[in-house]
């Protein structure tokens, strides 16, 4: 099963600047991705290609990586996900820069099933939180947050007892 699923934000902030959001992903100042409420992203080393890490049960490799213009991630795991993601800052003009993320993969076996019923509802949800966060750093305010679904919110409440309840 083939996906490509795109989430981008039009911010009014010169390219520079949200490039260097890029940048932050899994610092100790990440002001990009969405955290506190979601997995926090991480990797065995600073964000080069062939630092390993990811978020949650989600697995990746730095694929290749552009210093404040594009970084993308080859998945690793879970079981069936075959493809990448990654994060590109684009400029439209001198002020506004559109940053775009993009999840490219064939889902495989498992995948087939666990991306559109679990995965892909909490990766929409995520990922509109954390342009929320790119669109708060560049303006010092989102004009209209995400708001979870209410399946997004049982997916995320059915985890978090599930953690809760493991030894």
């Amino acid at each position: 099963m083939g996906v490509y699923n795109v989430h981008e934000r039009l911010l009014a902030a010169k390219e520079s600047e949200v490039g260097m959001l890029i940048d932050t992903l899994s610092s100790s100042d990440d002001r990009l991705w969405a955290h506190p409420g979601w997995p926090q992203m991480q990797f065995d080393r600073p964000l080069v290609p062939g630092a390993v890490g990811g978020h949650g049960p989600v697995r990746y490799t730095v694929a290749a990586y552009v210093p404040s213009k594009w970084v993308r991630f080859a998945f690793s795991g879970p079981h069936g996900f075959h493809g990448f993601h990654e994060y590109a800052a684009l400029a439209v003009d001198e002020e506004h820069t559109l940053l775009r993320h993009t999840l490219a993969m064939d889902a495989r076996g498992p995948a087939r099933l666990t991306w559109p019923l679990v995965f892909r509802p909490l990766h929409d949800a995520c990922l509109e939180d954390s342009l929320d966060r790119a669109e708060l750093a560049c303006s010092g305010t989102v004009a209209r947050p995400a708001r979870w679904s209410p399946y997004v919110r049982l997916l995320r409440l059915l985890i978090h007892r599930r953690e809760r309840v493991r030894p």
